[in-house]
């Protein structure tokens, strides 16, 4: 069977960590299969769905380097549902019903209170025809609904294993509103049919969607793809991460929090797996370290610190021909062994524009009174001529026969002068990358 896979957003809001993890395992079992990704954009919700989030999923995916093979846009197909839904009515399997919100929520409560389960009766199949024209006279609008088979359908599931539903156990589902507008089912089945989708892989709150949707597969005469739903994102504490999916949206992590494409990949790739958490450069290796095998049955747990840590690992590991550009793009243009002087002591790219202001630009030296006397002999003794990589050995030595200091009290001193912190890159290289003229100003300041 050839591999064909889709991710099918809607854009009525912005792509979160949550969707972008079905998208990446959609996208990373079909390169490690040879296959095709197709995103379709699930637009059928025309009041809810705006050209500004349709073109922020393209972005984001094209930034998290999830290129598709195809694309496709629901709100240019009704032409082809309208012609499935007719046959469906034709055929009896999609039949109206009239009731209200009110009248099939009265409904449900009866059943729960008689120890029935809350599932649609069918009393729209009873009605006459004189009745279905008299219920539309007094304007009511009917919904539709696909008749389910009442069989228990089965299908070995890529990631939970064999699974059973039994239809008898679930309402027909609404495949058409009462204004007219399609749910998801009916066009998603339609288009999967129709653009060859070979799997559907999506996260296990559809795996009873799943036994429904078969039966449309079958009822329209086509195979049902190879199904696969994986188990939900969840907070650090194992809590729900639904309610703050809102505050991880895909371009909020890029434009404000600054974290690389890969860090992300590499996290919902691995988070949920036998797989490590680790630092991973590029998406070819998590292609072939892909495999269904290996996703868990427990939730995934999504930390943000955990992040962002991996993001800081990431960059620690990066070497300078592959962020160059994107340096310059931030005013930086300070060279290689400036950014091998300080990636290990960054957590976003664009921290090193503070540390490129430490080397090349102002800062207030912190020095306490009882170091001035120590940071003048500092300034006497700095090397003469342009400063390198042997600098900091020499004057650090010299420093330490004539003042005898050492350790913390003869290297926090100049540390806190030159750079205004405590903690950061070895200070060799720093003192390398200086103006001599700078350092011998941070020393008297």
């Amino acid at each position: 069977m050839a591999v064909k896979v889709r991710f099918a957003p809607s854009p009525t809001g912005k792509l979160h960590v949550g969707n972008i993890r079905t998208a990446l395992i959609n996208w990373l079992f079909a390169r490690r299969a040879g296959g095709a990704f197709l995103l379709r954009i699930d637009d059928t919700d025309l009041e809810r769905s705006t050209a500004a989030f349709e073109r922020g999923i393209f972005e984001d995916m094209a930034w998290l380097g999830l290129s598709h093979d195809e694309t496709a846009k629901q709100s240019e197909r009704f032409a082809r549902y309208d012609a499935v839904a007719e046959d469906l009515k034709a055929r009896g399997l999609l039949y109206p019903c009239y009731e209200t919100a009110e009248e099939l929520e009265r409904q449900r409560k009866i059943q729960r209170s008689q120890g029935k389960p809350p599932v649609y009766n069918r009393a729209a199949l009873a009605l006459s025809d004189a009745a279905r024209a008299r219920l539309e006279a007094e304007g009511r609008k009917p919904h539709w609904r696909f008749r389910l088979s009442g069989e228990t359908v089965r299908w070995d599931d890529a990631i939970r294993g064999p699974q059973g539903i039994e239809t008898a156990s679930l309402s027909d589902p609404i495949l058409i509103r009462g204004d007219g507008s399609y749910l998801y089912t009916l066009p998603s089945v339609v288009d999967d049919v129709d653009f060859g989708i070979s799997h559907i892989v999506r996260g296990e709150d559809h795996v009873t969607n799943s036994a429904a949707q078969i039966e449309i597969f079958r009822s329209l005469g086509a195979t049902p793809p190879a199904m696969g739903h994986h188990p939900l994102l969840v907070g650090a504490d194992g809590g729900k991460l639904s309610k703050r999916l809102g505050t991880l949206a895909i371009a909020d992590l890029r434009e404000r929090e600054g974290l690389e494409p890969m860090a992300i990949c590499a996290l919902l790739a691995k988070i949920g797996t036998s797989d490590p958490v680790e630092a991973v450069r590029d998406l070819d290796q998590l292609a072939a370290e892909f495999a269904f095998e290996k996703i868990g049955r427990a939730p995934a747990r999504f930390d943000p610190a955990e992040l962002k840590a991996l993001n800081a690992r990431l960059l620690h590991e990066t070497p300078y021909e592959d962020v160059a550009e994107r340096l310059q793009a931030l005013g930086i243009d300070a060279g290689e062994a400036f950014w091998n002087a300080i990636r290990g002591n960054i957590e976003t790219l664009a921290d090193a524009k503070a540390w490129h202001e430490i080397v090349h630009g102002w800062i207030a030296p912190q020095v306490a009174d009882e170091d001035r006397a120590y940071l003048a002999q500092a300034a006497a003794l700095l090397p003469e001529g342009p400063l390198d990589a042997q600098s900091w050995h020499d004057w650090t030595s010299a420093l330490k026969r004539e003042s005898g200091r050492k350790g913390r009290a003869l290297f926090l001193p100049l540390r806190l002068a030159l750079t205004g912190r405590k903690h950061g890159p070895d200070m060799g290289a720093l003192l390398a990358l200086m103006d001599r003229q700078t350092v011998m100003t941070r020393l008297t300041a």
